[in-house]
């Protein structure tokens, strides 16, 4: 089974490669989110000593919240519920991403092409994949792709009902993750069933499968504006939306002006917020736009194994064919669309994961059809490309499996897509360590440098009177006292995340205002 092997390939790694540390705001976000979900609950109440938790892509007001949608954290919840660890959560899901993405391939090609398409799936998905070793949640929306993208062909040779909630399903998937990007591949679907939209007698048949669809999309649709009036009090406002309102962060859409941030900032979000506003910049322009569009070109190398590369060119031909140049119509629309925002993630485009590994495969098949004088010279080179996608990989997994860290450290800078984690580079691991050795209950206040960065320390569990770390921003003696006997059965200590390395000292150790410490 291909996803029972994506799962084989990463515990073997635990050794060198443990489970990943969350590291930044984005990762504390989505843990929260799933530790709410984790607890039945869709947000948590504001806490009466919030301004001390303020950190970024996380709401206080009206409700305790991470600012993302549930797709993601409904993963990471059933990691914890049921293995106690939410990384357990992205494990199974990375691998239902690899088998999916054969089930997708079964609708379009041969077993024997599948198959294929699953390793390479496995080789460019699995253990070493970034989206494997962080809580971003990107195969949560890959998963939602290889659902509606495995139904439409299969639904077209005969419109059952069974398929038709499957892509309804992947449908709300995807607006459960990536709430904008859910409406690329709305158009997908439309652009799918174009030439049966042109004639009117296809209509009924048509019709048999919007039924079902779109009542597999409702619990995703009812979800999603449960979630907003928990956590936002509206029914319409994203918790995302109501982040952009009070914090200015995420910035807006590129044509969009800069967003004004209507809370009292710390010097910390205000750092985030103006590092997005110079990344947004002024309004777009239609040669800004083009320019960022032809950057982000490299970014599609998240996607495909190096070698595999060399087949590519053989799927142009097929482009001919209404239903090949419609997977292109649909990068198009996803590039198009996702170009709107000043930043570009992988996770952003995950929906057509699968489609790029279609891609691959038809590139491969036509290729191996490709013959000089008789002699089937596309086939050997079709192997001898698969061969090497297949050993680019063994080579990296082994350097991952067998070298040490010092070895690792050396070929880090030549692996092509490095996503693994590797060691403990910000300290988080020992910091982690040393709290849950310590015996009862801790309080530790963050005290950033002036020359801090983007890299955030401030994380809270759903229920953080209940956790046993909490983590505070340090304010002013004064305040801190006041948190203090807030939390009188809690050791506290501070840290200093800034500081080379990383250091964890009782508190008080010193005194001094907000980043203040040189």
């Amino acid at each position: 089974d291909l996803g029972a092997l994506v799962i084989v390939l990463r515990l073997a790694l635990l050794p060198l490669h443990p489970v990943p540390p969350p590291a930044g705001a984005d990762d504390f976000s989505q843990l929260l989110l799933g530790d709410t979900l984790a607890h039945f609950r869709l947000t948590n109440p504001p806490h009466p000593m919030h301004r001390f938790f303020e950190t970024t892509f996380v709401l206080q007001d009206p409700s305790y919240s991470s600012i993302y949608s549930t797709g993601p954290g409904m993963v990471l919840a059933l990691g914890q519920i049921v293995f106690g660890i939410p990384w357990a959560g992205v494990l199974l899901s990375m691998a239902m991403l690899c088998a999916l993405c054969y089930w997708m391939l079964r609708g379009r090609t041969s077993p024997g092409w599948a198959f294929v398409g699953g390793l390479l799936a496995i080789c460019q998905f699995g253990p070493l994949n970034s989206w494997m070793n962080c809580y971003w949640g990107g195969a949560v929306s890959a998963i939602a792709g290889c659902l509606v993208f495995g139904a439409l062909p299969r639904l077209r040779e005969q419109p059952r009902i069974r398929i038709a909630v499957l892509l309804g399903l992947g449908v709300g998937l995807q607006m459960l993750s990536r709430p904008y990007e859910s409406l690329f591949l709305d158009l997908s679907v439309v652009l799918f069933f174009l030439p049966e939209l042109r004639r009117s007698t296809a209509w009924p048949r048509l019709a048999r499968i919007a039924l079902p669809a779109v009542l597999a999309v409702m619990p995703a649709v009812a979800l999603l504006l449960f979630h907003n009036w928990a956590v936002t009090g509206s029914w319409t406002t994203l918790p995302y939306a109501l982040s952009r309102y009070q914090y200015g962060v995420p910035t807006t859409f590129t044509f969009q002006p800069n967003p004004v941030a209507h809370a009292t900032l710390t010097v910390v979000q205000q750092l985030y917020s103006s590092g997005q506003a110079a990344v947004h910049g002024d309004t777009d322009t239609l040669a800004a736009y083009l320019e960022r569009l032809g950057s982000r070109a490299g970014f599609y190398r998240f996607f495909f194994l190096a070698p595999l590369c060399l087949a590519l060119p053989f799927f142009l031909p097929l482009l001919r064919q209404f239903r090949f140049a419609w997977i292109a119509l649909t990068f198009l629309v996803f590039a198009l669309g996702s170009n709107f925002y000043p930043y570009f993630f992988p996770h952003y485009i995950a929906a057509v994961t699968c489609l790029f590994v279609l891609v691959g495969v038809l590139a491969l098949r036509r290729l191996s059809e490709w013959k000089i004088r008789g002699w089937q010279a596309g086939e050997l080179a079709a192997r001898w490309i698969l061969i090497l996608c297949v050993a680019h990989f063994l080579f990296w997994y082994g350097v991952h499996a067998l070298g040490d860290e010092q070895m690792l450290r050396a070929m880090a800078p030549y692996e092509t897509a490095p996503g693994i984690n590797l060691g403990d580079p910000e300290g988080r691991l020992g910091i982690n360590a040393r709290l849950a050795e310590a015996p009862g209950r801790h309080l530790v206040f963050v005290r950033y440098y002036s020359t801090h960065g983007y890299h955030e320390w401030i994380h809270n569990a759903a229920d953080i009177d209940g956790a046993r770390v909490v983590w505070a921003l340090e304010l002013t003696a004064a305040e801190n006292a006041k948190l203090e006997r807030y939390y009188p059965d809690r050791t506290v200590w501070l840290m200093l995340p800034d500081a080379l390395p990383p250091r964890l000292v009782p508190y008080p150790a010193s005194t001094g205002p907000f980043l203040t410490v040189e």
